[in-house]
């Protein structure tokens, strides 16, 4: 939210493109130089410190990258298409986790757990220097926003850009309705259709976090389109009540979802498996052979890792056991096809929701004003979601009370965006 009053101001002031690529060289030089960092070992408490500062730089960046592409977008977009031109940005943040993944799981496939924790975890970021490198060639090809040029041509660009959106009561007003009617609910249905929906089987439900990745990029696959179908419809029908629909049809079925997610995980519920030990020659270099087991127990699913040892060592390595479980295809399938009914969800609150912010506001104060109320919703409200729903399930013992949280401020947000959310009318 910092960023986004920091860098709003200047997108008002000064103009659209030169912001938009000033935050991208300060998000994509952080994001590179955390890859950069030393480990604990070598320079103590400093390492823990410049992790935070550059996420810092990241937050701060992030609170003016996406009001500047929500803005540029729209404001290039003939009459009747800015749903659609803007979908394509909606769609970024879903496709950066779906690449994340499959960065992850390349690098995890590529290395041991050990060097994963000891180098390996930098590779994502060092790589990411070659896109910024693209992106900021792509942006310093760009022209500045017609409509910023129309206005700087006229002389009717914002000299105070905070004060007119916040210090006004008719700009502040459409900046309150955006946030709790709007933004707030569509945050937490983002964050928990995708991330809590994830940390949910990893944590709460024990399942094997590589399973679980691997099931997630089909389904973000699959569901990314949506945003520009959601979109392009709001062109047509309207954005408010697919907005709306999204987040009440979200608050109103997770709790039932979870619980058919939990019930596809749930092993108490299946016999256990037999264990036989088979008895054989030591080969030649005497030790023994490598092997992975897989047991199922009624108090649930147990993975026995990679084992391998000398006969001979007087200092064996005792087998790693997790508590982490592997289902079947089918049971995997269906906990996949709950997450994609979320991302749906997703796709309806989230699709239209830039080109709906932009229209709201009018364009001297049009950065400042749709920046605070969309990071405040998803940095704030929706941010926090996993957080807040780990500490409710913690404190209560109880795997699904997490989801009041999201279920509250949905349902919430759908009632204050009903009575003032004003449509606008379409041809």
């Amino acid at each position: 939210p910092f960023g986004a009053i920091v860098f709003g101001r200047l997108g008002d002031i000064v103009g659209r493109k030169y912001t938009f690529l000033l935050t991208l060289l300060i998000m994509g030089g952080s994001t590179f130089a955390i890859g950069l960092i030393p480990n604990y070992e070598t320079i103590g408490i400093l390492a823990p410190i410049l992790v935070f500062i550059l996420r810092a730089l990241q937050g701060l960046a992030l609170g003016g990258e996406y009001g500047g592409a929500a803005i540029y977008v729209a404001e290039h977009a003939p009459e009747g298409k800015k749903g659609y031109f803007t979908s394509f940005i909606q769609t970024t943040a879903t496709i950066g986790l779906l690449i994340s993944l499959g960065v992850i799981l390349l690098c995890k496939a590529c290395m041991s757990a050990d060097d994963f924790s000891a180098w390996g975890w930098r590779i994502p970021f060092l790589v990411s220097i070659f896109l910024v490198i693209v992106s900021y060639y792509i942006r310093t090809k760009m022209e500045e926003s017609p409509v910023f040029k129309e206005l700087k041509a006229a002389g009717k660009t914002s000299k105070n850009p905070l004060k007119e959106s916040f210090g006004k009561w008719s700009n502040l007003k459409l900046v309150l309705i955006a946030l709790f009617g709007a933004t707030a609910g569509q945050g937490v249905v983002w964050y928990t259709g995708q991330f809590y929906a994830m940390n949910f089987c990893i944590k709460n439900l024990n399942i094997d976090s590589a399973q679980i990745q691997w099931m997630l990029i089909p389904v973000l696959l699959i569901g990314t389109p949506l945003f520009i179908v959601f979109a392009k419809l709001s062109d047509k029908y309207g954005r408010k009540w697919i907005m709306l629909t999204g987040m009440a049809l979200a608050a109103c079925s997770y709790m039932s979802l979870y619980k058919g997610m939990a019930a596809q995980a749930d092993w108490t519920r299946w016999e256990p498996s037999s264990v036989s030990v088979i008895e054989s020659k030591m080969n030649e270099n005497n030790s023994v052979s490598i092997s992975i087991n897989y047991h199922a127990y009624k108090n649930g699913g147990s993975r026995i890792q990679k084992v391998e040892f000398p006969v001979n060592s007087q200092d064996l390595k005792k087998p790693r056991i997790t508590n982490t479980i592997l289902l079947p295809p089918k049971n995997i399938f269906m906990i996949g096809l709950f997450i994609f009914i979320q991302l749906m969800f997703v796709c309806m609150a989230y699709g239209p929701i830039a080109a709906f912010l932009v229209e709201l506001f009018p364009p001297e104060i049009r950065y400042t004003s749709l920046s605070l109320p969309y990071h405040i919703g998803n940095g704030v409200f929706g941010g926090l979601t996993p957080l807040i729903a780990e500490s409710l399930v913690v404190t209560t013992g109880n795997i699904f009370s997490g989801l009041y949280y999201p279920i509250i401020v949905a349902g919430t947000t759908v009632v204050i965006g009903a009575f003032l959310i004003k449509e606008k009318k379409r041809a």
